[in-house]
């Protein structure tokens, strides 16, 4: 639960992107990142059938996002971002709760992603979302040449399966 005022409770809803929800969406891109993605990027992204948007908003207020990838036996977040008044009042870890509540649903196994090397704010909230980084990708940036950490949450049923076998 969020407290908007004395005594008047709002609660967080996580839903599917819909398409009035793009400028509501860039404008948070836009103060989240120093290289954002562009409208026709997220156009681009969201017409593949692998490809989907979420959006958690506070009383109808879209105040962050998330684009993941379906892969076979993964889901991969492409991008996400909470508005910066709403950052550490528990929105990203809802969003990223739902994204691990569907890998059983969906017989999926792990979660990864990519997270710049400077941006040390999402490598910690990350990590204490249970994900672990696996790699060092050099250079995995083309608009700086920035490198990247690999960032992998594993299903702890899988994990368990693994380590028996």
């Amino acid at each position: 639960m969020f407290s908007r005022t004395k005594g008047e409770q709002s609660k967080l809803q996580v839903r599917w992107l819909l398409r009035r929800d793009m400028d509501e969406v860039l404008s948070i891109e836009r103060s989240s990142f120093e290289c954002p993605w562009t409208e026709e990027e997220f156009r681009h992204c969201l017409r593949q059938s692998d490809c989907i948007g979420m959006v958690a908003e506070i009383d109808y207020e879209i105040v962050g996002f998330m684009i993941y990838g379906l892969r076979q036996s993964l889901l991969r977040i492409l991008n996400v971002a909470v508005s910066p008044g709403m950052r550490r009042h528990g929105v990203g870890q809802q969003m990223v709760q739902r994204l691990i509540d569907k890998l059983a649903q969906q017989r999926r196994r792990e979660i990864v992603l990519e997270v710049r090397e400077p941006n040390l704010d999402a490598q910690l909230f990350f990590a204490n979302s249970g994900f672990r980084a696996q790699s060092v990708l050099r250079n995995h940036y083309n608009d700086t040449d920035e490198d990247a950490y690999h960032m992998v949450y594993k299903l702890k049923t899988f994990l368990r399966a693994e380590s028996a076998g």
